[in-house]
């Protein structure tokens, strides 16, 4: 299957003063039958995520999602043009319409549920504390085993907003909040804590189990951290026979067991995922 890199944009290359910068046909409400037309679907992807999204040493994006997203283009009858870009920036790109969908692991929330629509789950995750070996300072993960500790996160996801709320709870009973440093990719948060700017990193236990793989550094989990989440893609509120398409192709992985597989290829679980009712009520 052709699948066609774009270079990496930034949050400000997609919207300057408001004004999005179309990079493609926009989404509109026959987005469908325009991917149909062309044969092909322009995805934003940020591949710095494993295993959810990554590149290989070749320069293939590759992992979890794109392994779903091949079947999927495969079932459509399409092939897949990927735009990379920074995660910031990709939900005001879709809504926007630089793009006809995102098959970038998106957290399901509410918040964002009212911007753009969600595809059905296609896994889940649950935050984790990254630590350097053997450093007590980071003792726990309750808020106050935090209190005062400075923490890399990827900006704009499920663990950063995990330890907002975490400052919210610390403030309120006069504790030292935690003091944040967002950046775009987890290789910035993990050159963030081994540099000593940070005591720990906070992201998905699926990507801190393969960071920990991936690296000879000691490096452990001391725990997880807030709920649960469903892991979705996104397209854009005006094209929703686009999503029902893509739901269809999903739904079709999960009752073959496909998506199963691909779960414990990449995650070494499954997850039990909802086709409804999904969206968090706050």
């Amino acid at each position: 299957m052709t699948r066609r890199v774009i270079p990496l944009l930034s949050a400000a290359a997609i919207a300057i003063a408001g004004v999005a910068v179309s990079l493609s046909p926009p989404a509109h409400a026959e987005a469908l039958d325009d991917i149909k037309a062309r044969g092909k679907m322009l995805v934003a992807i940020d591949p710095t995520f494993a295993p959810f999204e990554y590149t290989d040493a070749s320069g293939n994006i590759v992992g979890f999602d794109p392994a779903v997203l091949e079947l999927v283009a495969e079932g459509m009858g399409v092939e897949i043009d990927y735009q990379v870009m920074g995660f910031s920036g990709i939900i005001p790109g879709l809504i926007a319409g630089s793009f006809d969908l995102t098959a970038t692991a998106l957290a399901v929330r509410k918040e964002r549920a009212e911007r753009i629509d969600f595809t059905v789950p296609v896994a889940a995750g649950v935050s984790g504390i990254l630590r350097r070996g053997g450093d007590t300072k980071v003792a726990g993960t309750a808020p106050a085993d935090l209190s005062g500790l400075k923490a890399a996160v990827k900006a704009t996801t499920q663990p950063e907003q995990v330890l907002q709320g975490f400052n919210e709870e610390l403030e309120q009973k006069g504790m030292k909040p935690i003091e944040l440093l967002s950046v775009e990719t987890v290789e910035q948060t993990i050159a963030a804590l081994m540099a000593g700017r940070v005591d720990f990193v906070a992201d998905d236990v699926a990507v801190l189990a393969t960071v920990i793989k991936a690296r000879s550094d000691d490096l452990e989990i001391v725990g997880t951290v807030g709920p649960s989440v469903y892991i979705s893609w996104g397209t854009n509120k005006d094209d929703p026979a686009l999503n029902a398409a893509l739901n269809e192709q999903i739904i079709a992985l999960k009752e073959s067991g496909r998506l199963a597989e691909l779960h414990m290829e990449y995650f070494g679980v499954t997850f039990d995922l909802p086709n409804e009712n999904f969206i968090p009520a706050e």
